[in-house]
This record gives structure tokens, C-alpha cells and sequence, in this order.
């Protein structure tokens, strides 16, 4: 779509045909949908005498839907693999680049949205040149068309409605099977794909929410067993932003307790925020030394040493 051909007269021109009769064929080709809209553009095009960049929205949104919802089924397979692949490369080839020239000097915390940011710069700079010449491009395929159209059946205008009316056209099928095929590889990348990347930053949240109320709790027990009181008003410094440190009397879900340390996950962002609001808890049994611990997280996540009672 890309290289298209800026000859003049444009490839396929057919000379000898009179306005009325290629806006006929041009009719039959496009079909009834957006008809007005491809006949000014065709019409523009043959009055110039060659081809140049116009905006479509729908080739810049959605290209693999448009191309089979317009019955460009070889040319959809084509840009699926083979554009799609060129994009990949190109957004591989810059962010391999940027890592070794220019990532050092990122901070940690924005080094992923700047990598998801390159990546979709490159997209949406592919996506941009695209739309400029997929007008160019279905008016070189109409022309195409037509000179077959012509050229197999020069005097049966019957059989040159049927042809062109069987390769152009739309395809609500097409249509429905680029947006399925979307979603489904959208499906994919959630269940695949995006575990992949939450599971090793959930468990290093975990890790450093057990890890902090954990040794908050070792604090606060030894207080508690000098004191013989819990500390709720202990000043502690060991919690986090995403890690909030809690010391009270009673805890949720606990009956008989005294005292207990509450971590709790907060301001987690996509793909664990899940998380936020998930709580550990350490609390004493009253009339006990012991101490146990809870959580509101699920069996797989939570710490083997806590389980809900």
C-alpha cells in the first residue's frame, strides 16, 4: 500500500472509456457503501492524472478490517504478516538501540512506559502512512478490476457488472472476521501474554509486603512483650508507597486478638491493580504468646505461613 506507483496517467487507466460509462463501472465496483465518497476521490484522481496521499480514518484506525470488509482478502494476509512483521522488526530494532544508548539515563519508573510509548510511536507513524495512501490504493485496485473486467469480457456488460461486482464491493463477514480475529488475539494476550508480565511484579509486591509487615510484627512483638500492650501508636518508618503499615487492637476477621499489624497493598497500577486493598495481617492471640497470620489474598498468592481461619 505504500508503494504505490505516482505515474501519470495512473496504472490501469483505461483512455478509451467515456465519464459516463467508468462511473458506471466505478458504481459497480465500490458498491452502495461510501459510493459518494470513492467516486469523488476516483474522480479526482482521473482528473489530476496521478495518484497522491489523502486521509481515510477507517485504514488508520482499523486496516485489517477495512482491507476485508473491501474484499482485499490477499492483500489483508499480506499486510497481516508481512506489514505487521515490518513493524515488529522496526519497533525491535529502536528499542534495542534506545536500551543501549539512552535507557541508563531513564529512571526505573518510567522505563516501561517509555518503552511502550516508542513502540506505539512507531505504530501509530505506520498506521499514519497508511491512511495517506489507502484511497490511492482501492482506486489503483478498482482500475485493476475494471481492465480485467474489460479486457475478459469486452462486448457482455453483464458479465463486467458480475465480476466487478464479486471483487468489489463489501463483505460484512470480512468485516466481522477482522474484528473477531482482534478480539481473539486480544483474549490471547490476556490470558498468554499478559500473566507473563503481571506474575513477576505481583510477587515482588507480595515479597515486599510480607517482608515489611513481617518486620514490623517482630518489632511490635517485642514491645508488646515488654509492655504488655500494643503499640498502636508506634511510629513506624517501614512502610512504602505501595505498602501500608497499620498497628491496632482488633483486625478484621480475627475474633480473639489484641493486637494486630496490618499490611495493606495500595496505589499498585496496571496489571496488578488487583492487588490494592489486599491485606496481610500478623495478630497476637489474646491470652497467648502466639502470633499467626492471615490474608485476604487467594491460596496461590498468599505466603504459605498464612491462611485465613
Amino acid at each position: 500500500m505504500l508503494f504505490i506507483e505516482t505515474d501519470s496517467p495512473p496504472p490501469f487507466y483505461q483512455e478509451q472509456l467515456t465519464p459516463k460509462k467508468r462511473q458506471q463501472l466505478d458504481q459497480w465496483f465500490i458498491g452502495h457503501r461510501s459510493q459518494h465518497y470513492y467516486l469523488k476521490r476516483f474522480e479526482q484522481f482521473d482528473r489530476q492524472g496521478y495518484l497522491s496521499p489523502q486521509w481515510h480514518w477507517a485504514a488508520f484506525f482499523v486496516t485489517f478490517p477495512w482491507l476485508l470488509y473491501r474484499k482485499r482478502y490477499m492483500d489483508a494476509i499480506v499486510y497481516s504478516v508481512a506489514g505487521w512483521s515490518f513493524i515488529q522488526l522496526n519497533i525491535a530494532i529502536v528499542l534495542v538501540m534506545f536500551e543501549f544508548v539512552a535507557m541508563p539515563y531513564v529512571p526505573d519508573i518510567y522505563q516501561m512506559a517509555v518503552r511502550i510509548g516508542i513502540a506505539a510511536l512507531i505504530w501509530v507513524f505506520w498506521s499514519f502512512m497508511v491512511a495517506r495512501w489507502t484511497d490511492a490504493y482501492y482506486y489503483r485496485m478498482a482500475r485493476r478490476e475494471i481492465a480485467d473486467a474489460l479486457n475478459d469480457h469486452p462486448r457482455d456488460e453483464a458479465m463486467q457488472q458480475a465480476h466487478l461486482r464479486r471483487e468489489g464491493g463489501v463483505s460484512l463477514f470480512g468485516l466481522g472476521l477482522g474484528f473477531g480475529l482482534f478480539a481473539f488475539a486480544l483474549i490471547v494476550i490476556k490470558v498468554q501474554f499478559l500473566p507473563l508480565v503481571a506474575k513477576p511484579k505481583a510477587n515482588e509486591v507480595l515479597f515486599d509486603a510480607y517482608d515489611t509487615v513481617k518486620t514490623a510484627q517482630n518489632r511490635v512483638a517485642l514491645i508488646y512483650q515488654q509492655t504488655g500492650q500494643c503499640p498502636v501508636d508506634l511510629p513506624l518508618t517501614m512502610g512504602s508507597q505501595q505498602i501500608r503499615i497499620d498497628i491496632d487492637t482488633k483486625a478484621a476477621g480475627v475474633a480473639k486478638t489484641d493486637c494486630a499489624v496490618i499490611a495493606t497493598i495500595q496505589n499498585v497500577t496496571f496489571p496488578i491493580r488487583y492487588l490494592n486493598d489486599q491485606t496481610l495481617v500478623f495478630y497476637h492471640l489474646s491470652d497467648s504468646d502466639d502470633w499467626r497470620c492471615m490474608s485476604s489474598l487467594s491460596k496461590k498468592q498468599a505466603p504459605e505461613s498464612c491462611s485465613a481461619d
